[in-house]
């Protein structure tokens, strides 16, 4: 077999080479890396960016990624995932320290409390996010709502998991199942599933499947595991202001005002796309460019900083802040973009394909085979997004074939997007950001957010099987 040569793209996504192995050993390799994983991390105790990067270096070679090659392949799958995290990690968390320095995080818990009332306090907070999460990608999501979450476990006290997972849960549901979102888009283009209606549907069964699989497993019992409040990674252990907060419609100001631009990018997009408005128009292109989420995250944490900040403390002093928050997250940043690395280096092994070709022959129902396929993809390489196009793009010559409903469609995306969720684990970046984010260490991850993220998935999942016999 000749040399693969590693196919880098201008944006630094890596794709796959051809495979080197039969599936059943791509399978086994992956499986073996994981397992290292995990005791290098849990038994040994090695620093998990450490792991990370030195299990993707064996994992590449393991796979047959010619050796040369291997730091191209890992550092560009690195590059990748830091491009998408690190900026919005750094300027949402520049936003939290804001907020929460200037009381304006303990206004917003607050008054969602008083609203709700305390005990339906992580049920706020999950309400909350899902609105928010309607136009905003999960990384970006998470980040602003980290002040708001921590505010509100300090005042109830208890394990921080009991307000943290509702409002992680939901980003999860809403970036997983609701276009604009990339992966439900992708897919509902792949397979010829409408875009409106898979919004519409979607919407509808992410509220759903995260008041079962998220909301409902929190307060029984995933909740219960008790893990410290420690916003550390925001305060960097600075009191917040509470003689002078900000107005609740200030703060609440703030937080919509990414939002509202982010939407406008994707409802002007959308009417560019179908025809409604021209392609070309200069008053257009600004609002497409300022509702580019790291543009919008900008802007927000520019008005946020002459609002909040300038005017309480000195520029010496405001500045200080914002180059103090950065410091907790270094470590958070880097494990991720190593979780990245690591799954990178598996999808450009050719698992996915590998998995895919064994699978076809099983017989099993086409809403069933996509929620297969999704699932060994998700499992095997980390990236939902990922999980979701490329399971599209396998089933859809069997989508053409079987001729399904306009609703059927629509449940499909449903099953695959519900497949792509389940068992977020080690090679997932959503993992190492949640458990560091939230003072987790791995086996806690794994016993809290995986499961989650699991029961999530199969609520998702019994929603399809639903609307496919209706449909």
């Amino acid at each position: 077999m000749g040399r693969p040569v590693p196919l880098i793209s201008e944006a630094t996504h890596v794709d796959t080479m051809t495979p080197v192995y039969g599936s059943s050993t791509l399978l086994l390799i992956a499986a073996l890396a994981v397992a290292a994983l995990l005791v290098l991390i849990i038994v040994l105790r090695m620093h998990a960016f450490v792991a990370l990067v030195l299990i993707s270096f064996l994992t590449a070679i393991a796979a047959g990624v010619p050796v040369a090659d291997v730091p191209t392949i890992a550092i560009a799958a690195f590059g990748s995932t830091l491009g998408t995290v690190a900026l919005l990690v750094g300027l949402g968390v520049m936003i939290g320290r804001l907020l929460e320095v200037t009381g304006g995080a303990q206004v917003l818990a607050d008054t969602l409390v008083g609203r709700f009332g305390e005990k339906r306090a992580p049920l706020a907070l999950g309400v909350a996010a899902l609105l928010f999460g309607l136009p905003i990608f999960f990384d970006a999501g998470l980040v602003v709502f980290l002040p708001i979450i921590f505010s509100v476990a300090k005042r109830f006290g208890g394990s921080v998991l009991m307000y943290a997972l509702p409002a992680a849960g939901a980003f999860a549901a809403m970036h997983a199942i609701v276009p604009p979102h990339p992966g439900p888009v992708t897919a509902a283009t792949e397979i010829g599933a409408s875009i409106g209606l898979t919004l519409l549907v979607g919407v509808v069964v992410a509220v759903i499947a995260w008041f079962v699989g998220v909301y409902l497993a929190t307060i029984t019992w995933l909740g219960k595991v008790y893990v410290p409040v420690d916003d550390s990674v925001l305060t960097g252990g600075r009191e917040a202001d509470t003689d002078n907060p900000p107005a609740f419609g200030h703060v609440l100001g703030i937080l919509l005002l990414p939002l509202v631009l982010i939407g406008a990018n994707t409802v002007l997009t959308t009417l560019r796309t179908n025809g409604s408005i021209a392609e070309e128009g200069t008053l257009v292109d600004v609002f497409v460019f300022i509702g580019q989420t790291p543009v919008a995250l900008l802007i927000a944490l520019l008005v946020a900083t002459y609002t909040l900040a300038v005017r309480r403390y000195s520029l010496a002093e405001t500045e200080s802040l914002l180059n103090d928050s950065l410091g907790p997250i270094c470590a958070i940043i880097l494990i991720t973009g190593a979780g990245g690395m690591f799954g990178g280096v598996l999808r450009y092994s050719g698992i996915g394909g590998a998995l895919s070709d064994s699978l076809a022959d099983l017989g099993l129902p086409l809403i069933v085979s996509a929620f297969v396929i999704a699932t060994i993809l998700r499992v095997a390489q980390g990236s939902a997004t990922v999980a979701l196009t490329t399971t599209a793009g396998l089933i859809s010559a069997g989508v053409a074939d079987a001729d399904p409903s306009s609703l059927q469609l629509v449940a499909l995306v449903l099953a695959i997007a519900a497949g792509a969720t389940v068992l977020s684990h080690v090679n997932d970046s959503g993992f190492w950001l949640v458990g560091r984010f939230f003072g987790m260490d791995v086996k806690t991850t794994l016993k809290t957010w995986t499961v989650m993220e699991t029961t999530l998935g199969i609520s998702i999942f019994v929603l399809a099987l639903g609307l496919w016999a209706v449909g």
